[in-house]
């Protein structure tokens, strides 16, 4: 761990309680620990949000150093909790998520703490506000405990280096990738570091780190949530969503932030849309009469051989659990899935830096590349983007939103009309057809990534769920993908598969 966390968790350590004794309390067991677990102990007055913001605290500090998840301890986080406490004690009431520790991927705006996007360039910027998501999770009492490391820029899916903390490991095996660029949340959570996590998602990276930390993670609708106060990589793909140890703690979540942001206009597209009670299609049984296509289309001849005996099992389980299974096509897929990439980062990028950062030095994507990295990775790819803006490979190919453009379009509906004509309630597939990476070899283990082929460019909902373990201890995660704005379709399958088969384990 860094200098700068660990005089962070000294002094708030000592914040709340200096000159005061407290009596000694039985140690709270962080393991798997959930909203609903964290909030009957409130109630019972087994524990409270300081003694738990405390508990993650020290966790923090004496595991985090073989990791390397976590870029910043929030230095207020026990205060916050002491309040939080004591609107408890007078009111009786606890807010949806109240006293829930949270961890913030480090291109969120969150306001009293930087938001570097793990670069040279922001590292000292420290946003004057939340982001619109962090405000709404903030207002239903979350506790924002903490700041993770990511894959600098969001450039990379395929493991989370940063030129701000460096290489984050996957707590299942230190010598692999947790993915990128949500790796931090991804570690951190699968670490019992915080009860929930925040990532964003172009094309893979809150999928993809769920995936290889045996997590649950949400790529929503695009536009049912907003991405106001968020670094972007290319803002007519990202999303930002829960990664967590469960399905429940998901949805909960989701239930906070999706909705209208006048800020980020993708999410009109929502209004009238939004279930603001999400919970209600947490159902064990939801997969009983579903039908489940097995998309031919992302399984490789080259599929890891154990991947493929988790997900032969998966797709037993779920017809034990009473689904119906047929294997799908979708017609011209190889073609439907070209040129749909547009690498809008300079622009996106360059609005960001005026609306949020204000700086006269750092106003361009030049003057970020003047600024530098520490990463080779991300050297190139950063003069690759800085001469190709806006275009397809295919400059007659204009770029659009998911909604108007004809590409994008063109491509979600062939998968919906195979949905359709097949009556079937989701696609499924392995969210990687291999196993995590090792961090040495990152660049040329990295096969198998699914979770970019569909969901960035239709706009659909991708849910990813724990699909069991190969040998290292490597997990492995299986994929639903649904129609637009089917987030309850997605809920009652992934939950009552998760309740099936309860494969999430922490690390050793």
């Amino acid at each position: 761990m860094n200098f700068t966390k660990k005089i962070a968790i000294w002094l708030l350590t000592l914040s709340p309680f200096f000159g005061c004794e407290s009596p000694k309390k039985e140690s709270i067991n962080l393991s798997e620990l959930t909203i609903s677990d964290i909030h009957k102990a409130y109630q019972s007055g087994k524990f409270n949000s300081q003694e738990l913001v405390q508990a993650y605290l020290d966790r923090i500090e004496n595991m985090d150093s073989a990791i390397n998840s976590i870029s910043m301890i929030n230095p207020e986080a026990l205060q916050i909790a002491k309040a939080l406490d004591e609107e408890f004690q007078q009111t009786k009431t606890l807010r949806p998520l109240h006293g829930i520790p949270l961890i913030v991927k480090d291109n969120i705006n969150t306001k009293g703490l930087p938001t570097t996007a793990g670069s040279l360039a922001l590292q000292d910027f420290y946003p004057e506000e939340d982001a619109f998501i962090i405000q709404k999770l903030v207002a239903a009492g979350a506790i924002v405990i903490a700041k993770s490391n990511m894959a600098e820029w969001a450039f990379s899916p395929m493991h989370s280096e940063s030129s701000t903390v460096g290489i984050t490991r996957n707590p299942y095996n230190l010598d692999h990738v947790p993915a990128g660029s949500s790796g931090g949340t991804g570690a951190s959570i699968a670490s019992n570091f915080g009860t929930i996590g925040l990532g964003t998602d172009t094309g893979n990276s809150i999928r993809g780190p769920s995936s290889h930390n045996a997590l649950v993670g949400f790529r929503t609708t695009l536009g049912l949530v907003s991405r106001e106060g968020i670094v972007p990589l290319y803002l007519r793909n990202d999303v930002v969503g829960p990664m967590c140890r469960t399905v429940e703690d998901a949805v909960k979540m989701l239930e906070v932030i999706a909705g209208f942001d006048a800020k980020d206009p993708l999410t009109r597209y929502s209004e009238g849309r939004t279930s603001f009670n999400y919970t209600q299609y947490l159902d064990k049984d939801g997969l009983k009469g579903a039908r489940i296509g097995v998309l031919k289309n992302l399984l490789g001849d080259n599929m890891d051989e154990e991947v493929n005996i988790l997900f032969e099992k998966a797709l037993s389980d779920m017809a034990n659990l009473g689904a119906a299974i047929e294997y799908v096509e979708i017609p011209d897929f190889d073609q439907l899935s070209q040129d749909q990439w547009c690498p809008t980062f300079r622009v996106d990028l360059e609005d960001f830096l005026k609306t949020y950062v204000k700086r006269d030095t750092t106003k361009t994507l030049e003057d970020i590349m003047r600024i530098g990295t520490h990463s080779a990775y991300t050297k190139g790819r950063m003069e690759r983007l800085s001469t190709n803006t806006l275009r397809r490979e295919n400059p007659a190919l204009p770029c659009g939103d998911a909604y108007t453009d004809l590409r994008r379009v063109a491509f979600r509906e062939a998968i919906e009309k195979k949905m359709e004509e097949l009556q079937l309630d989701a696609l499924v597939y392995p969210t990687w057809n291999n196993k995590p990476a090792r961090i040495d070899f990152f660049e040329e283990e990295y096969k198998g990534d699914n979770s970019q082929i569909v969901s960035p460019h239709t706009g659909q909902p991708a849910f990813t769920v724990p699909m069991g373990f190969t040998s290292g201890n490597l997990p492995a995660g299986l994929q639903f993908l649904g129609r637009m704005y089917d987030e309850p379709v997605l809920i009652k399958l992934t939950y009552s598969y998760e309740q099936g088969t309860k494969h999430r384990k922490s690390p050793n």
